[in-house]
């Protein structure tokens, strides 16, 4: 368990999560990583901790170079337990070290963990000298919780992001020129449009106010660290805020008998007229989360589902209370879907689209079985309607 150089008396000594399948309700087929920094200096300073069952593993790779005993400040960019689950047993160790933390983190932290430890409460612009070396902070609040800030270490030009411009994704790997550019291109923009797609506005405050820092390094909580390609993530972090898409379609269904499954691929059709690009995404076969990695670049939002018990099937309701949580903006949205005699299905398909401040498009309702010539008049009118 060795820990990784970044700068020189600067180690990244968090822990690897090879076996994270699922960040609540949010599929992580690759893993992640809870990243930790340790800064060597005159006051020996930690940035965050790990979940709680590897902190074995943080402490073991700090011992490589301090006594953990000797730490003196703790730096908590983040309350929420994959980033604070190390520090109740931390401090037990390290008796005498500081949190450092905005005051929503001290509240934060307390009503997590039901203790009080030495407290040290930080604001925009405040710096914490560390002897040769200074941590500035600024405070980013709602990029995802009340409490969320981040740390810049002055002198090393390193900017420690917090969640901002982090992946799951579980590597030996610790740089974004040591790993496929696009894999962790791919986990960033899953990561943001199922964890901070809701913040947009924040975002934006947060990238112009971090616009100020000279920045070599962006340190985030999760995967892996940038120092060669942070142009790149900015970009895209912007464009992602701002809700920007592509001319794209992203088709959601899940079918019983297989009728909406044909209407979804006669809306696949009218789209491909047109030479828009689609995305189709059977329920069945796809989690939500990974479909919300394509809404967050789609323009057109097309939901289908049958008819059952007057209602649409559980798994689109699901994937639709999700996706209105997650607040995708400036949409265009489509209800589809077949039934046999009620056909409430669509109806309340099209309500949670309107729900979600979408521009609807009008819905296609077929009933029971549709024949050949319904599904040619399908992609005739998806093809009219853009």
């Amino acid at each position: 368990m060795q820990p990784v150089k970044i700068k020189e008396g600067i180690y990244w000594v968090g822990g690897i999560d090879w076996d994270l399948r699922n960040f609540h309700g949010y599929l992580t087929q690759r893993g992640s990583t809870y990243n930790a920094y340790l800064i060597i200096d005159e006051k020996i300073t930690l940035i965050d901790t790990v979940k709680h069952y590897l902190y074995d593993e943080m402490i073991e790779r700090i011992s490589q170079v301090v006594d953990p005993a000797k730490i003196d400040y703790v730096v908590s960019n983040h309350v929420e337990m994959d980033h604070s689950g190390g520090l109740p047993k931390l401090l037990e160790l390290a008796k005498n070290a500081t949190v450092v933390t905005s005051a929503k983190g001290e509240s934060g932290l307390k009503a997590h963990y039901k203790t009080e430890w030495n407290f040290k409460t930080v604001k925009s612009g405040d710096s914490l000298n560390l002897g040769s070396k200074n941590l500035q902070f600024l405070l980013t609040p709602m990029v995802h919780w009340p409490d969320n800030m981040m740390s810049y270490l002055v002198e090393d030009k390193i900017l420690f992001s917090n969640d901002a411009f982090g992946q799951h994704l579980a590597t030996s790997e610790r740089f974004d020129d040591q790993y496929p550019l696009g894999i962790i291109k791919e986990e960033a923009a899953k990561y943001y449009a199922n964890i901070v797609l809701p913040y947009g506005p924040q975002v934006i405050k947060a990238l112009e106010s971090a616009s100020k820092f000279d920045i070599d390094i962006i340190a985030s909580s999760h995967g892996i660290i940038w120092r060669s390609h942070i142009p790149e993530i900015i970009e895209e972090y912007k464009k992602w805020a701002a809700n920007e898409f592509e001319d794209k379609a992203v088709i959601v269904y899940d079918t019983m008998w297989g009728s909406t499954a044909e209407i979804a691929t006669a809306i696949q059709r009218g789209f491909e007229n047109k030479n828009i690009n689609t995305r189709m995404m059977n329920l069945d076969v796809n989690h939500i989360s990974d479909i919300m990695t394509e809404v967050l670049t789609a323009k057109y939002i097309c939901v289908g589902s049958p008819t059952i018990n007057n209602n649409m099937l559980p798994s689109i309701a699901s994937f639709l209370t999700y996706m209105k949580g997650l607040s995708p903006k400036k949409r265009t949205g489509l209800a589809f879907g077949s039934y046999g005699w009620g056909g409430q299905s669509i109806g309340q398909v099209e309500e949670v689209l309107s729900d979600c401040g979408f521009e609807l498009m009008e819905k296609v309702k077929v009933q029971y079985v549709p024949e050949e010539e319904n599904l040619q008049k399908i992609s005739k009118q998806i093809s009219k309607s853009i």
